[in-house]
């Protein structure tokens, strides 16, 4: 009897040894919807969730874009409320002045989504489709540009304006094997173990592209000391309060030496320029985010270390959800009505 009681105590501790390791590798992996991600130069990810429960009683209502209020009517889907998570791909164009511009995107959108209904709006909306690995594709012109749609999950719809299908046929591959903890781009496997615990946004590689305007990186107004093609990490994580860390990497130790040195001279710079701004939302989110920054260098890295303001990310979610909801809702040119 001992014996038999000693053998079943082995099994639950062998059971709960192997559901602790599995728990601790999803927790260590990259969210779902990163990984289905095809390969790019980028990726920039966001959970609304946490932001949402923090902030949810202190949002406005925003005004919508007539586009964007026919989709909603149509699908029942608000990604102001509805949207969960975004991943989203960037992949650098050969031809900056082409219909992409500079960057072209492959996003994944996981939220509340009635399939039927937004299968009946891309159908009706759409100037193709064609069915892969038993998904129906839809494309949507816009502006000179094709937008692919499907929904690959009862709560994920993928979204891809390259020029070509491989990067959605990708995402719809990678679903299959979305089991895989570790599973992902280069990009994501090379860099996603540096990101901090408990992050809410991260992005990766050459994140800077969206920023970048005649072959330099602007934030804010300001031209960065730095190439279209570096390399970053960064994160919006929580530590007592939201906190932001950007890492770029450089080609040397010396170019990061370099780097250091001309971002404190640009921080310094920005902190007098800005003083003198009137007091809006918006101006003291920057004042302060400024007067924490703090910039260092270790090897070949240069790491910007800032707090952010308690009411940011309120400003943000009021001003940038109906902007990102109404990209989703590309309205179709004239060749098909």
């Amino acid at each position: 009897m001992l014996r038999r009681t000693r053998r079943t105590l082995w099994i639950v501790a062998v059971v709960l040894l192997v559901l602790a390791a599995a728990i601790y590798l999803r927790f260590k992996a990259p969210p779902e919807s990163a990984r289905l991600l095809p390969e790019s130069d980028g990726i920039v990810y966001v959970n609304l969730r946490p932001l949402r429960a923090l902030v949810h009683k202190n949002l406005k209502p925003v005004t919508r874009a007539p586009d964007y209020q026919a989709f909603i009517d149509a699908t029942g889907i608000d990604w102001e409320r509805d949207l969960e998570e975004a991943a989203v791909a960037l992949h650098r164009m050969p031809d900056p002045r082409g219909p992409n511009g500079p960057v072209a995107y492959s996003m994944v959108l996981v939220g509340k989504v009635d399939g039927k209904a937004l299968a009946r709006y891309l159908d009706a909306r759409s100037a193709g489709k064609e069915t892969y690995a038993g998904h129906i594709i839809y494309s949507l012109p816009s502006e000179g540009r094709t937008v692919r749609v499907t929904q690959i999950g009862y709560d994920m719809v993928a979204i891809s304006n390259h020029p070509s299908t491989e990067q959605i046929h990708s995402i719809v591959d990678r679903h299959r094997t979305a089991a895989m903890p570790f599973s992902g781009s280069t990009l994501l496997a090379e860099h996603y173990s540096e990101m901090p615990i408990l992050s809410v946004a991260w992005g990766m590689g050459q994140i800077g592209l969206p920023f970048t305007e005649n072959g330099g990186i602007q934030v804010f107004g300001m031209t960065l000391p730095l190439p279209p093609d570096t390399t970053f990490l960064a994160s919006i994580h929580w530590a007592g309060a939201l906190k932001l860390r950007v890492v770029e990497i450089a080609d040397s130790d010396t170019t990061a030496n370099n780097q250091a040195a001309n971002l404190n001279l640009l921080l310094t710079i920005a902190r007098s320029a800005t003083a003198a701004l009137a007091p809006t939302t918006a101006n003291d989110s920057l004042k302060e985010v400024l007067r924490t920054a703090e910039i260092s260098q270790h090897r070949n890295r240069v790491t910007a270390n800032a707090t952010l303001p308690q009411n940011l990310p309120v400003a943000l979610l009021n001003n940038s959800d109906s902007e990102s909801a109404n990209r989703f809702s590309d309205k179709p040119s004239d060749d098909k009505k």
